[in-house]
């Protein structure tokens, strides 16, 4: 296990640093720059800003500094908020982003285990093929139809909720399941296909033939093998839940990283750009050790195999 996180752990750094590489200068050779729009700014105030933010130097210099900065934990100032660090800003927006991806993540486990775990039950009948329907349609509805479709049929027609905001708790309740849906329907099939093998196998005829109720045969036998596949899928979800609420917070107006990062690239705000970039990175890592940890735990050949 101690081997296992120390060789991620080397792995995630040498990811974010070819992440930050190629981020860098990916932003910086394209035409332009974050004070090109500015209007009525002299070219003698436009090298004055320039100087002052370190974008005169070669752009070699440039990247060696800003790998100074960030292996001492600065992330570097942003050209659009007035005296505010990335830090700043990714700080004080991640909480919007996470809790909306937590809330979408609590949706998509519910509702995608409790229609797989149904379909599963009794495949090939009408309890089978009803959700696996609505989990193809949650598969094939993107975020930016399902949004506006919701928004317009419960935020301007019956008027139940706002359709823009994150100020009180109802707000939460639209883009929850905008986000989550897609994730949901694939939770579902995962559940579903797990399920399905699993209870094919021998410990759980085994299970059966001793009298075993098979409320106990399914949640306590099969379910724990049966939920590996959506385990995997946890991290990248997890990770996928935060980063694709961009579409989400733009069309529910929601003060979160996704506003931020989008206005940043819009503004040609570099350091944001980076900062945003490498938030998410970090993020997917943590998430994908997480989860690998959790499958060691839950699945005893996979911790014979790693400690082999």
């Amino acid at each position: 296990m101690t081997r296992l996180i120390v060789w991620r752990i080397f792995e995630a750094v040498l990811t974010l640093l070819a992440i930050a590489t190629i981020t860098f200068f990916l932003v910086r050779i394209a035409p332009g720059g974050p004070f090109t729009s500015e209007r009525g700014v002299t070219p003698q105030i436009l090298e004055n800003i320039n100087a002052h933010y370190g974008l005169d130097k070669p752009m070699v210099i440039q990247y060696a500094n800003y790998l100074k900065g960030l292996a001492q934990g600065d992330m570097g100032p942003s050209f659009k908020y007035a005296n505010r660090s990335v830090n700043e800003l990714l700080l004080e927006a991640f909480p919007v982003s996470m809790e909306l991806g937590a809330y979408a993540l609590i949706f998509a486990m519910i509702i995608g285990m409790l229609s797989g775990l149904l379909a599963a039950y009794r495949p090939n009948s009408w309890m089978d093929y009803t959700p696996m329907s609505f989990a193809m349609a949650g598969i094939c509805i993107p975020s930016f139809v399902l949004g506006p479709l919701l928004a317009l049929v419960f935020g301007v027609y019956l008027g139940w909720f706002n359709v823009t905001g994150w100020n009180y708790p109802d707000d939460r309740i639209l883009p929850t399941i905008t986000l989550g849906a897609i994730y949901a329907a694939y939770v579902a099939r995962l559940t579903r296909g797990g399920m399905l093998e699993v209870m094919g196998q021998d410990y759980i005829r085994t299970a059966r033939a001793k009298g075993v109720k098979e409320s106990m045969v399914v949640l306590r036998h099969g379910l724990r093998v049966g939920i590996l596949p959506v385990v995997s899928f946890i991290g990248p979800a997890a990770a996928g839940l935060i980063t694709g609420s961009f579409v989400v917070e733009k069309i529910f107006r929601i003060p979160g990283l996704g506003t931020i990062i989008v206005n940043a690239a819009l503004n040609r705000d570099y350091f944001l750009i980076l900062g945003g970039v490498l938030f998410y990175g970090g993020l997917l890592v943590l998430l994908n050790l997480l989860v690998d940890l959790l499958l060691l735990w839950l699945d005893p050949k996979m911790r014979a195999r790693a400690s082999a």
